[in-house]
């Protein structure tokens, strides 16, 4: 038996899902994750603490200039996809837009990978934020304590670092500012 066509999501799909559930089109399809775990949302939100004050707020001697936010909307083409973080540069980001989504590609995108997310994250997602050329992209995993930064160069992903459990690091597009690792993750968190 002929299996029906499969319509391709738009915009108002997501409407549709529970209010516990993240919606996202990729690639013509609509993909509905829950809200994100203890050790996702305590490593977005300990990243996001750091980033925060000095580059969107110029807090501590930060550069400032950058828009800095958790879980936007953001349109790339008929994609419609949030990433857990990601930052303009200041003059880059649209003040007011008629819609909720965001029509300018970030400079910077920042994934938590999660068990149920992470070939989405590293396949999909990766792809269509090189294609529209998003400079930087860092992916972290919190139950393996990684952070890996990419650079996009000619349209590929090129591995600026590999960074793991306790350490500091100044990493691109954010190098003034050292990073603490140990803060992003719960298990070591939770042990001291």
């Amino acid at each position: 038996m002929p299996q029906p066509l499969k319509q391709k999501a738009v915009y108002e799909d997501l409407f549709s899902l529970p209010e516990n559930m993240t919606g996202e089109i990729i690639e013509g399809e609509l993909v509905a994750a829950p809200r994100p775990s203890r050790r996702h949302a305590v490593a977005a939100s300990a990243l996001g603490y750091q980033i925060g004050p000095p580059y969107h707020f110029g807090a501590g001697g930060g550069p400032g200039g950058w828009i800095i936010l958790h879980e936007p909307e953001i349109a790339f083409g008929e994609d419609i996809l949030v990433p857990d973080l990601a930052g303009w540069k200041e003059e880059r980001f649209p003040e007011t837009e008629e819609q909720n989504w965001l029509s300018v590609a970030p400079d910077w995108v920042c994934e938590i990978l999660s068990p149920n997310t992470v070939r989405i994250d590293r396949m999909q997602k990766m792809r269509i934020y090189a294609t529209h050329k998003v400079p930087y992209a860092w992916l972290v995993d919190p139950l393996q304590m990684l952070l890996e930064v990419f650079r996009l160069e000619a349209g590929r992903w090129i591995v600026l670092g590999v960074y793991g459990e306790s350490e500091k690091v100044r990493a691109e597009p954010f190098q003034e500012v050292e990073l603490d690792l140990a803060v992003l993750w719960l298990s070591m968190r939770m042990q001291t």
